[in-house]
């Protein structure tokens, strides 16, 4: 298959780039140049700007699928009016602009797989969340409605079959959320966050490539589907499973308010809101989830 995968150079993109090539697909990755550069795509990539708009329409032609996994990192600094404005440009302004391109094709593909996260769902404490639970509140949650409605039009107005992906916290020894959620075990300072009550919706990195695998593969699926592992679990329970693993103490909570002054209006809706999100769709075609328990996943990862 020829595949085009937006996002290429993050940890998704990075693994799912080497997964598919290594059965022998196309794959290739929609790429943006600094400054002024008109230095022409090289082999592999597709040359888009979604600042002004332009994608090369062209390139887009005959793909079997595209995964659209671009975002800024919503960690990635503290969320101030203008940090606001670049992590919804980065993923709907730039949904939009593909999806316009998409319902330009004369070939289109056979699915469009767009990006979206459990922060759809926003702070449901003890709820469990499904595929058809409802959108949550705040700017996660509204943020990702927003992504998501700009994701569906290339199923509903240009007719592209569209699967949408509600990631989780995604566990990986290659980077991502799990070296700063372990940096304070290391030195002995583990503990959980806030009351610790609250759930954390996690998913391995080698399950998520997977799941992707097996939408572009199964025309069944379209619309939402949350990848997650099947046993979400509560922050105080990751906080003793890593100090067991780690063979460091897991008893220092770090107290909600010292959390909000550290990172802001970040530390609520990431590290103290709670999403006991279940994979549901997975589970009822019986996807064979390779890490679905927490410890064997930390146990992995981590070579313990």
């Amino acid at each position: 298959m020829k595949i085009i995968i937006s996002g290429a150079s993050g940890l998704v993109g990075r693994a799912l780039t080497a997964a598919l090539r290594s059965e022998g697909h196309t794959v290739l990755h929609l790429v943006r140049r600094s400054g002024h550069s008109t230095e022409p795509a090289r082999e592999g990539e597709v040359l888009w700007d979604p600042h002004s708009a332009t994608v090369d329409v062209a390139a887009l032609e005959a793909a079997d699928a595209i995964a659209h996994l671009n975002g800024a990192s919503i960690a990635g600094g503290r969320w101030t009016p203008a940090r606001k404005q670049i992590l919804r440009s980065s993923r709907i302004d730039t949904t939009r602009i593909l999806v316009d391109s998409i319902a330009r094709l004369r070939q289109k593909p056979r699915v469009f797989v767009a990006a979206s996260a459990v922060g759809y769902y926003g702070h449901r404490g003890d709820e469990i969340l499904t595929e058809s639970s409802s959108v949550g509140t705040g700017f996660l949650a509204l943020l990702a409605r927003d992504w998501e409605a700009e994701a569906i039009r290339a199923q509903t107005g240009a007719g592209v079959r569209t699967t949408i992906l509600r990631f989780g916290v995604i566990f990986a020894a290659e980077g991502g959320a799990l070296g700063p959620m372990l940096a304070p075990f290391k030195f002995g300072l583990g503990g959980p966050l806030g009351t610790g009550d609250q759930w954390i919706s996690w998913v391995a990195l080698q399950d998520v490539i997977a799941m992707i695998r097996l939408v572009i593969a199964n025309p069944e699926f379209a619309g939402p589907l949350n990848v997650v592992s099947p046993h979400p679990v509560r922050n105080s329970e990751f906080a003793r499973t890593a100090g067991k693993i780690l063979h460091r103490p897991a008893i220092f909570p770090t107290p909600a308010f010292l959390l909000r002054l550290a990172v802001g209006e970040m530390a609520g809706a990431l590290l103290l809101t709670s999403q006991r999100v279940i994979p549901e769709r997975l589970l009822s075609v019986n996807f064979p989830f390779q890490f679905p328990d927490l410890e064997s996943t930390l146990r992995a990862i981590l070579k313990k």
